[in-house]
C-alpha cells in the first residue's frame, strides 16, 4: 500500500475516534441532565381572592412551589407579609410580591393608594355618572363646574359652566350614606379623585359655589392633552357671543324693535295707561 494512502486513512480514523469521543459525551451530559431534578423554590402566594385595602394575616397566605428562581421581589417568609396592606386586588394562587404591598405600619384602605404631595378628594355624583364607567379606579376624567355667581358689581351672571380640572385620575367610586333636608339618611355615589392641594382647594370651593354642581366626563387614558378652555353660558348657547333682544310683531308681518314708554293718565275717578313709542313722546 502507497505510504502516502496509509498515513491518511490513519488520520481519517484518529479524527473519527475523537469525534465519536465527544459525541458521546454531549449525549451522556445531556441524558444525566434531563434526568435530574430541576430546583424549586417555594414562595407565599394568596390563599383566596384578597380585595384593596385588606390587612394580611396568616389565613390569607398559603405556600407555592415553583420550578427555577423566584421572580423579582416574590415574598419567601410569611412573616414579611402579615400585618401589611394590600394596595391592588390579589387573586387566589397568585404569588405576593413586595411591590403590591404598603410599606410596613402605613395600614390599608384607599390611604396606601395616596402618592406623596398628593390627596384624595371626594366628588358626589349622580346615578348617571356612577354606571357608566366612573367606578373603574384608575380612569380618567375631566371636571366640569356649573353655578350663577354673582359679579363684582352685584349683577348676576347667568348659568356659567367651566372646565376647572383636566386628566384626573380616578382612586374610587362607591357608595355613602348622607342626610336630606328631612334628616333622612339617603344613598349617594362619591368618587374619590387624586389631585394635588391646589386642585383640591379648586374641588371644594367649586362644589360650594351658589348651588353648584359638579359634573365628570370620561377621556381616553392615552390622551394627556390639556385643552385651553374660557367656559360657557346658556346665553351664548342660544344667543351667540351676544345677547339678542327679542323683536315686536306688527301687523305687517315686519319684525321691529321698537321701544315703548308708558304714561298713567288721571282722569279724576278712573285712571288710565297710555302707551306710546319713544319718538312720539319726543313730539
Amino acid at each position: 500500500m502507497n505510504r502516502r494512502l496509509a498515513t491518511v486513512l490513519l488520520i481519517a480514523l484518529i479524527v473519527a475516534l475523537i469525534a465519536s469521543v465527544v459525541v458521546v459525551k454531549m449525549v451522556g451530559g445531556y441524558k444525566s441532565n434531563a434526568n435530574k431534578p430541576s430546583a424549586t423554590t417555594y414562595v407565599i402566594a394568596a390563599a383566596g381572592d384578597i380585595k384593596l385595602g385588606t390587612i394580611l394575616a396568616d389565613s390569607d397566605l398559603t405556600t407555592l412551589e415553583i420550578g427555577g428562581a423566584p421572580p423579582a421581589g416574590a415574598i419567601l417568609d410569611k412573616k414579611n407579609a402579615i400585618g401589611r396592606g394590600v394596595m391592588t386586588d390579589i387573586y387566589k394562587g397568585e404569588p405576593i410580591m413586595d411591590s403590591r404591598l404598603a410599606p410596613i405600619g402605613a395600614g390599608g384602605g384607599l390611604t396606601i393608594k395616596i402618592p406623596p404631595g398628593m390627596r384624595a378628594c371626594a366628588v358626589r355624583v349622580d346615578d348617571v355618572a356612577s354606571v357608566s364607567g366612573f367606578s373603574a379606579p384608575g380612569t380618567r376624567v375631566d371636571v366640569l363646574a356649573s353655578a350663577a355667581p354673582i359679579g363684582n358689581h352685584g349683577q348676576d351672571q347667568g348659568n356659567i359652566i367651566k372646565t376647572i380640572l383636566q386628566n384626573i385620575v380616578v382612586l374610587s367610586a362607591g357608595t355613602e350614606f348622607q342626610k336630606d333636608e328631612q334628616g333622612k339618611a339617603k344613598q349617594v355615589q362619591v368618587v374619590n379623585l387624586l389631585v394635588t392641594p391646589e386642585q383640591a382647594e379648586i374641588l371644594s370651593l367649586a362644589s360650594g359655589q351658589g348651588g353648584g354642581s359638579i359634573r365628570l366626563v370620561l377621556r381616553n387614558p392615552l390622551d394627556t392633552q390639556i385643552t385651553k378652555l374660557d367656559g360657557n353660558q346658556m346665553e351664548n348657547i342660544f344667543y351667540g357671543d351676544k345677547p339678542k333682544v327679542a323683536p315686536a310683531l306688527h301687523k305687517t308681518g315686519r319684525h321691529k324693535a321698537v321701544e315703548l314708554d308708558t304714561v298713567e293718565v288721571d282722569n279724576g275717578s278712573t285712571p288710565s295707561i297710555e302707551k306710546f313709542s319713544a319718538s312720539e313722546g319726543k313730539k
